[in-house]
């Protein structure tokens, strides 16, 4: 699931990990920091106990046209506990907001 190949993995600033996003262009992903930057400091400013953040990129139902599936997971960790989120979408930074607000939800417990 969350755990992909850690060889294709980028550290942001230690506690922010981005796996499977060698595949996108480098345009993409100045955008896809800065609104994972954008929330990790939300969670680190709102929830307690805030530890890290891993989101995984995979491309499904590549087509000719150039019109993919992005599929996201996200994992924050919060005291040693896990709270995930998933999201399928064709629009990367659509999806990417989507699965960044659930797992933000899911870490209200921990405010």
């Amino acid at each position: 699931m969350i755990e992909e190949e850690q060889s294709d993995s980028t550290e942001l600033g230690g506690n922010i990990t981005l796996v499977g996003f060698k595949e996108i262009d480098k345009a993409e992903l100045v955008v896809v920091k800065k609104l994972v930057g954008s929330y990790t400091r939300k969670l680190s400013d709102t929830v307690s106990g805030f530890e890290s953040i891993t989101v995984t990129l995979k491309l499904v139902h590549h087509t000719e046209e150039g019109n993919p599936k992005y599929e996201l997971h996200a994992r924050v960790n919060v005291k040693g506990n896990p709270c995930v989120a998933e999201v399928v979408d064709r629009n990367l930074f659509v999806g990417l907001d989507s699965v960044l607000n659930k797992v933000l939800a899911e870490t209200a417990k921990y405010k």
